[in-house]
Formats: C-alpha cells, sequence, structure tokens
C-alpha cells in the first residue's frame, strides 16, 4: 500500500514538473521578440577603452566588450553584423538599459549586491575578473598606494571605484583629492595634462588607458589590489528567457575554450566529434537551443563568429596586444584561474 502511494505520488510530482517546464517554456520574451522584430541586437558598451571597447582606424568597435556582442548577435541571427553598439558612459549605462534603450550591456561593469537588488536588473556570468588599481608615472618616486598622502585622484563618476579609493584612504588615515570625470577619455586627458597624480579604476582598464599614452612606458601601474571587481553582462529584470540566453551564451564561450573549439575548428568538431558534451554544445543535439528558443547551432554560431573565451582574450588584450594584460584569473580553472564553465546538459 505505502509504496503504491510513494509510486503515485512520485508519478504526480513528475507530471506537475513536467507541465511547469512546458509552461515556462512557451512564457514569450519580450527582449527577444523586440530583437527580432528589429533585426538587430542594441548593445551597449563602455565609451572607449582600450582591450573592452575602442573604435580603430575605420570607426569599426574593438575589444573584448564589442566581440562579446557580436557573438551574441551570432547567436540570435548567425550574423555577427547585426549588433548596433550603444557607447555609454558609467552614470548613464544603467538608466539606458532599465529604460529599454539597449537590450544587454557588456560593459565593464562590476556585479554587485546592490546593483543586482535595487536597479530593477540582474547580472549575468561574471566573464572577466579584475581589482582595482592606481596608475602613476613611472618617474614618480611611488612605490605603494600609501606613498600618495595628499594626491589628486582622477576617478569615473558612477563606478565602484569611487567607493574604493574613498574606502581605502579612509581605512589608512591618508588624505586625498579626487577629480571625477563622466567619461575614461576625459580621465586620461587630466592625467596626461597634470591635473591628476594618479588615476584610480581597475587593472584592466589601466592597462587600456596606458597602452594608448602618447609614451606607454612612462607610466606604471601600481600592482596592489584594493578590490574585486567580477564583470558581468546586465539585463532588465522580468525577462528570464533573455537572462537565460545571455547567461548559457556567456558560458558556451568559456565551455568551447574548455573543450578545445575554436574559431577554425568548430565546423570539423561539429561533424566529427564523439564526446557528448561537445555534441551538445555544436547543436549536433538540438536540445540546448530548444531550451532556450533558439536554433539549435545558437552556440555553433556564436563561436564561428568570435572564438572561444581564450581566442576572444588574446586577440582583445592578450600579450602580444598593446595593452599585454596577462590573463590572470581570467586563465580556465584547470590552468589556475578563475574561469568555470557550468554544465551545458
Amino acid at each position: 500500500m505505502y509504496r503504491g502511494l510513494m509510486a503515485a505520488a512520485l508519478v504526480l510530482c513528475a507530471g506537475f514538473s513536467a507541465t511547469v517546464q512546458a509552461q515556462q517554456n512557451t512564457i514569450p520574451s519580450p527582449t527577444l521578440d523586440a530583437i527580432r522584430a528589429r533585426g538587430s541586437l542594441n548593445c551597449g558598451i563602455g565609451t572607449g577603452v582600450a582591450g573592452f571597447a575602442l573604435p580603430d582606424s575605420r570607426g569599426v568597435w574593438q575589444g573584448l566588450d564589442a566581440d562579446m556582442c557580436r557573438g551574441l548577435a551570432a547567436a540570435i541571427f548567425n550574423d555577427p553584423a547585426k549588433v548596433r553598439f550603444i557607447p555609454l558612459s558609467s552614470s548613464t549605462r544603467f538608466t539606458a538599459l532599465g529604460s529599454g534603450e539597449v537590450d544587454v550591456l557588456f560593459r565593464t561593469s562590476t556585479q554587485t549586491m546592490l546593483r543586482d537588488t535595487t536597479l530593477g536588473l540582474r547580472h549575468v556570468t561574471t566573464y572577466f575578473y579584475d581589482g582595482h588599481g592606481f596608475m602613476v608615472r613611472a618617474n614618480a618616486g611611488v612605490q605603494r598606494v600609501r606613498d600618495m598622502a595628499g594626491a589628486t585622484i582622477c576617478l569615473i563618476q558612477g563606478t565602484t571605484n569611487e567607493q574604493v579609493t574613498a574606502d581605502y584612504f579612509r581605512s589608512v588615515n591618508v588624505p586625498f583629492q579626487p577629480v571625477v570625470f563622466e567619461r575614461t577619455d576625459q580621465a586620461q586627458a587630466a592625467l596626461v595634462a597634470g591635473r591628476c597624480d594618479s588615476f584610480g579604476t581597475d587593472a584592466s582598464q589601466l592597462a587600456g588607458v596606458r597602452s594608448s599614452m602618447p609614451n606607454p612606458r612612462e607610466w606604471t601601474i601600481l600592482p596592489e589590489r584594493f578590490s574585486k571587481e567580477p564583470y558581468g553582462a546586465y539585463v532588465r529584470r522580468g525577462d528570464d528567457n533573455w537572462y537565460d540566453i545571455v547567461r548559457w551564451y556567456t558560458t558556451a564561450i568559456i565551455e568551447a575554450e574548455e573543450q578545445g573549439v575554436t574559431q577554425a575548428n568548430a565546423e570539423e568538431m561539429r561533424r566529427t566529434a564523439a564526446n557528448p558534451n561537445t555534441r551538445r554544445l555544436l547543436g549536433v543535439t538540438p536540445e540546448l537551443g530548444q531550451s532556450i528558443k533558439l536554433d539549435p547551432l545558437w552556440a555553433y554560431n556564436a563561436i564561428r563568429a568570435i572564438g572561444n573565451y581564450g581566442e576572444l582574450y588574446e586577440r582583445t588584450m592578450g600579450e602580444n596586444t598593446p595593452v599585454a594584460l596577462p590573463r590572470g584569473p581570467n586563465r580556465l580553472h584547470t590552468q589556475g584561474g578563475l574561469l568555470y564553465a557550468l554544465p551545458m546538459r
């Protein structure tokens, strides 16, 4: 009797779970519907930092964030060109996303609790790990941040770096003078002109700024780090399907590197791979794409467009680029880093 009741209960639970899942799969995504109707992805990026998003001599946006936008467009349309880049300052980025001006932010945006819980937005999977640092002139005689008592420090309005800098100097009882700008290029110009003794922001962005200085060797990034700055895409709350798309797209780019799938070999691996995980990733079996209402080849199309995470990193800010930033914590977990793709099954 007892076993019969248990079996019946399990059948009912399974049926209820299947019903809930079926209902969830039929809930429309207003963001995805708008993107498809428009024919392009509106992607929020920065106003210009080498390595992340910066126009080249032809006015084409280049960098890690810009290519993450292109890859997402490829996952949706199988065309990385179907993206409209919308440059946003740190102080306007979240308002622009909340108002619907952009569909997603790939914009050097740190994931924090208050941003996630108070802005009506959701941060997605981390795709870059960083920490706050300071850059000074190489001949300034500054070896550590404590040496900058009374220094004038350039900061960007609307960033976590304002608070991190204030918290640190307060904690060591050292005075400093903040000079706040809306855009990175404004802070860079002020630093070069001597209006600031230092520039405080995330170390990767400092490396990008230094690479575009008239003489990069005149500048040094101090080795200390004063915060955790995990970058993640941001989307609006209330659209679960769109959140899932951005989350699992980001994961797929990392998963591709873990599995050795590259921009060059993706087609061959889709035809020949025996590994079930690789076959799922590349759409040989269609269930991953079906679960987020995209074409079965969504991840394959993205990888063919921009490559895997390692390729993307080395192309945009690796040691053979002007930014020349070692991967450090942005290595795969199997190589001593923090990047870890969630199971795609």
